[in-house]
């Protein structure tokens, strides 16, 4: 067995599934779906699929790299439960990376990064991953979000240099679009 663990990078938190494999400095393959919606039905099937076509398993998997956001709510958590549930069933480390740190990867922590957002907006951190939400006009020449499978390498990328981390957690800049329902909830009866 290779003395360098095998990483396993994934993300779903914008319009698709992606996933990158890594061993050292050598970028196994990538997988790349673009899906508006699914991504909780696809995701580890794509994982599956990658780690077959590169003769692994999941008992192989030596750390996990997520992308932890911001994006799209739903698909943040979509990711981050799958790499925590899987860094607990193989014991394995998983570690959660920030867009805004997969952005500007390689770059100066103070490097402004807008990343999408709805309504004509963007996430904008002029460094870390404290944001603010901007009009898409208004964030100048930041950096944007690199396409999915090169996300996916820098994720992977940043999870190896990481020594060790909290596990990974959702990174929101804005409240859900979803509201609480708005109705009583059902009177429970005791049996007594």
């Amino acid at each position: 067995m290779p003395s360098e663990p095998l990483i396993l990078a994934f993300d779903t938190s914008a319009a698709h599934c992606a996933a990158a494999l890594l061993r050292g400095e050598r970028l196994l393959g990538t997988a790349y779906e673009p899906m508006k919606r699914g991504q909780s039905e696809r995701l580890f099937t794509l994982l599956e699929e990658l780690l077959t076509e590169h003769g692994a398993g999941w008992q192989d998997i030596g750390k996990i790299g997520v992308g932890v956001g911001p994006g799209n709510f739903t698909g943040i958590r979509i990711a981050v439960s799958a790499a925590r549930g899987l860094a607990m069933s193989l014991g394995v480390p998983a570690v959660g990376v920030s867009n805004f740190a997969a952005a500007r990867f390689g770059l100066p922590d103070d490097t402004p990064v807008a990343l999408p957002a709805p309504r004509e907006q963007v996430y904008y951190a002029a460094q870390g991953d404290s944001s603010e939400l901007l009009a898409a006009s208004g964030a100048g020449q930041a950096l944007g979000l690199p396409a999915p499978e090169e996300l996916v390498l820098r994720i992977a990328r940043i999870a190896q240099a990481t020594a060790s981390a909290p596990p990974p957690a959702p990174l929101y800049s804005r409240a859900a679009d979803a509201a609480p329902a708005s109705d009583q909830p059902p009177r429970l009866l005791d049996d007594a």
